[in-house]
């Protein structure tokens, strides 16, 4: 991974043969449906593409990437059951419900790059944490689980992550 990380195409193509296979397991156990399965591997793949950066090559690959194909196939079963479930059928129904309170959807796009930037200051673990937590609505259990950590370790990781997010707020 450390060549993947520095370049190597080859060697790049090698980690992810190499990982498939745990990748497909950590997502068929979760997952029953083949489809929605193969859904999780694809998130997980496209996810360690988009954060192999991350990757400290000082710690064993496995366990990150059992992380990110555990998270991923948590989001895959979240999406196929509230898209089921809060489909919305009647236009007007879904903007008499609007919030009215809630600002303007363009000025949420514009602190999208102000959260991205402030969360790449944070240490990788913290990030998962609050990204799992806050950003991705899991429960604490749910993200211990998908990180192998204790849920107190989840706690203590993201009550750091946050601290220090208010203190680069502040700053």
């Amino acid at each position: 991974m450390r060549r993947a990380q520095d370049g190597d195409q080859a060697a790049y193509r090698l980690v992810l043969r190499a990982v498939l296979p745990a990748i497909r397991k950590v997502a068929r156990r979760r997952i029953a449906d083949a489809g929605l399965a193969e859904d999780a591997v694809q998130d997980t793949l496209l996810t360690i593409h988009r954060l192999r950066h991350t990757y400290d090559p000082a710690r064993p690959l496995m366990p990150w990437v059992a992380t990110i194909a555990s998270a991923r196939s948590i989001d895959v079963l979240r999406r196929s059951g509230r898209a089921r479930r809060f489909e919305v059928m009647d236009e007007a129904a879904m903007l008499a419900a609007a919030d009215p309170g809630a600002g303007d959807p363009g000025e949420a796009m514009g602190h999208e790059g102000e959260v991205a930037r402030l969360l790449g200051r944070l240490p990788q673990r913290q990030r998962m944490m609050v990204e799992m937590v806050k950003l991705r609505e899991m429960s604490l259990d749910d993200a211990a689980e998908a990180s192998l950590m204790s849920v107190s370790a989840v706690k203590s990781l993201l009550h750091r992550a946050l601290v220090r997010l208010r203190e680069y707020g502040n700053s």
